[in-house]
């Protein structure tokens, strides 16, 4: 069974389940016992397989881990409760003091909080231009340990340069991270552009319900932890290729104690089910969305690659499947923002990525207020700039509502 949704559809049952289901049942348990002691030990020291403690493992969240290494065409997979959990776990776990990231600027705005936040315990961060290699490679130092990117930005929708970024990493040796939230593994696999892990929201486009949170970060097999300085001694057994992400979920995981919960694993995975239904009836929408827009005499810009005049449209249709399901666009300067956004009537005034409902937010009045106006500016986020995330809504019924709030 190779096709993508095949795959996800049957992975649980085909790996053995509980009493003949279908779905991984969701196991509640914290805590897991053992007849012979001398087990309990082999398992706590990783010497066997098996389960310790909830927090770090869980037969429902390695139900859903294995599913999304499927998706993502990686060796392993280590969920978090949130996708911010995911990323400053491991951050945290693999760099030190004196450390240096290079980081896309067109950064997700608690992602560049956070990373900001790190600079202040010693780990220094550049914000670059990442739709160029040139430009991350002119930030990289001797000190540079990572480069961070997502593979579309949030909301301007700027394309990262992935395979010159992978190809540049890999020859200076550094730690590739690819943020694939927006595209999913459905649109995009960043495996093809030699990234060392591959991060997802669960939260968005995989669970895609809105009603679960969750994080994940997949290891895929590139990077040579042998040569890395920051793995330590405890971790270094076992199939090197795995040394990295076992540090990852034996000393991040464990210490910080971001676990997913069982109960969200199991919407998370139920949901993957329908990730290539949704995402390429979103994505259809969004294209007709944007070109709507696009011819409207109150919209001042429109940003979505599947426009043939956004600055990547060429990049976007080489590497996705689909240039995604999130656009935003810039009113006419005498549409008043606020009388606009309170016209909408089936577009649901809201943040968050990936539901099966339509969400529209103004962005710098709200998730990028707290960047301040010179940090807006330098992203290109104008005061009248809307975010769109693109649900599984009839495309007559959304073009329709964007056209009446105009009035």
């Amino acid at each position: 069974m190779k096709g993508f949704t095949t795959q996800i559809v049957h992975n649980d049952r085909l790996g053995g389940i509980e009493h003949g289901s279908v779905h991984k049942p969701i196991h509640t348990s914290v805590a897991f016992g053992y007849d012979d002691t001398h087990e309990l030990a082999a398992v706590f020291q990783g010497k066997q397989p098996g389960y310790t403690y909830g927090r770090q493992i869980n037969p429902t969240v390695e139900a859903l881990e294995d599913k999304v290494s499927k998706m993502e065409r990686g060796l392993k997979t280590v969920c978090f409760g949130t996708g911010m959990a995911a990323i400053g776990t491991a951050v945290f776990s693999l760099l030190r003091n004196g450390d240096h990231i290079v980081s896309s600027a067109y950064l997700f705005g608690n992602t560049n909080s956070l990373f900001n936040s790190f600079t202040a315990h010693g780990i220094d961060v550049t914000f670059v231009d990442a739709t160029s290699a040139a430009e991350v490679e002119a930030a990289i130092t001797d000190k540079t340990r990572l480069v961070f990117v997502e593979t579309i930005a949030n909301p301007r929708t700027q394309v990262t340069a992935l395979a010159e970024t992978g190809a540049l990493c890999a020859e200076r040796g550094l730690i590739y991270i690819v943020d694939n939230t927006m595209t999913s593994p459905y649109l995009f696999q960043p495996v093809d552009v030699q990234a060392t892990f591959v991060l997802n929201s669960l939260t968005k486009y995989i669970g895609g319900h809105g009603n679960a949170l969750g994080g994940a970060i997949t290891e895929m097999g590139h990077f040579d932890w042998e040569k890395f300085d920051n793995i330590y001694e405890t971790y270094k057994t076992g199939n090197p290729q795995m040394w990295g992400l076992t540090q990852i979920k034996k000393k991040g995981l464990r210490d910080f104690g971001a676990a997913l919960s069982a109960e969200a694993a199991h919407h998370i995975s139920v949901g993957a089910e329908t990730l290539a239904l949704r995402l390429q009836r979103q994505c259809e929408s969004a294209q007709a969305l944007a070109e709507f827009l696009n011819n409207h005499n109150k919209v001042r810009k429109v940003f979505y690659p599947g426009l043939e005049d956004h600055p990547e449209y060429g990049r976007s249709k080489e590497l996705f499947r689909y240039p995604g399901a999130i656009l935003s666009f810039e009113l006419a300067e005498d549409v008043d923002l606020w009388d606009y956004m309170d016209r909408l009537e089936v577009i649901i005034k809201s943040t968050n990525l990936g539901d099966n409902r339509t969400l529209a937010i103004p962005v710098a009045h709200t998730i990028y207020y707290e960047m301040g106006p010179e940090r807006r500016a330098s992203m290109g986020i104008d005061d009248s700039l809307i975010r769109i995330s693109v649900g599984i809504e009839d495309v007559e019924d959304l073009i329709e509502d964007f056209s009446q709030a105009f009035g």
